[in-house]
């Protein structure tokens, strides 16, 4: 069983660290490594590496042998571009310890599944945005802002156990403080497969609170852990006993942007 963590996502767009709005709207933010070195020290559990505009073009792995170089000793999991084994694999051999699928699940289920196989489900993660209108849970894909329902393809790469993880995003309160929708974790109880939370979740108490769920493994902050100082300490305090990475900040350590 995973234990709780809390994941700093890092989203890169045109090169630099943007803080994403509902996947309408990007507000530039600072230099992915230097970023990645912050969440590195300040002691999150696991750096998610978003690159939002690679569809089409693999994977950044310039940006990836950077980070492989900067000396973290936190674990990265890396999402963006993915089209096949051989950019899975690739990713992998840059440095990074897991890779996440979001794209690729919604144009190729099958070489999602061939991925797993390839590199162990305990290295893939699915990203799926979603939507709740109503009564009905959507599955939203932000390139084309098509939210459609979820096909047997994907629930039975969860069934079969070809991921080892679920990042559930609340697309429409993502970058929005203290907003996530618990109502959306209902609808995919039946993948029994861990869930990570993320989009609208930006307090502490939030974060314990979503974290007491037997369900979920992990819940995902992105730039509301930059704006307020020491805040990964103040997550963390709140767990209230959740066993996580301790810290390796020290007061006076600086924030580069």
């Amino acid at each position: 069983m995973l234990r709780k963590r809390l994941i700093g996502v890092v989203t890169v767009r045109q090169g630099l660290v943007v803080q994403s709005i509902g996947y309408q709207k990007y507000l530039p933010v600072g230099d992915p490594v230097c970023i990645v070195e912050n969440l590195d020290r300040w002691g999150v559990d696991e750096i998610f590496v978003q690159v939002i505009d690679r569809a089409g073009f693999g994977p950044d792995l310039a940006l990836l042998n950077k980070l492989a170089h900067s000396g973290l000793s936190t674990p990265v999991c890396y999402c963006g571009g993915i089209r096949n084994e051989q950019d899975a694999i690739a990713v992998i051999q840059q440095g990074a310890d897991r890779i996440a699928v979001d794209s690729l699940l919604h144009d190729d289920p099958d070489m999602a599944r061939n991925i797993s196989l390839r590199l162990g489900a305990q290295a893939v993660v699915a990203v799926m945005p979603v939507i709740n209108k109503g009564n009905e849970i959507t599955w939203y894909d932000y390139r084309n802002k098509i939210a459609a329902v979820i096909s047997d393809d994907i629930k039975d790469l969860f069934s079969q156990k070809h991921i080892s993880e679920l990042m559930l995003i609340d697309s429409a309160n993502e970058g929005k403080r203290n907003s996530f929708n618990r109502t959306i974790t209902e609808a995919f109880e039946f993948f029994g497969t861990p869930m990570i939370l993320f989009g609208g979740i930006s307090e502490p108490l939030q974060h314990a609170e979503l974290l007491a769920d037997a369900r979920v493994s992990a819940t995902a902050c992105g730039n509301f852990l930059n704006y307020k100082e020491h805040m990964v300490q103040q997550i963390k305090q709140a767990l209230n006993g959740v066993s996580v990475r301790q810290s390796q900040f020290q007061s006076g350590d600086g924030l580069c942007l």
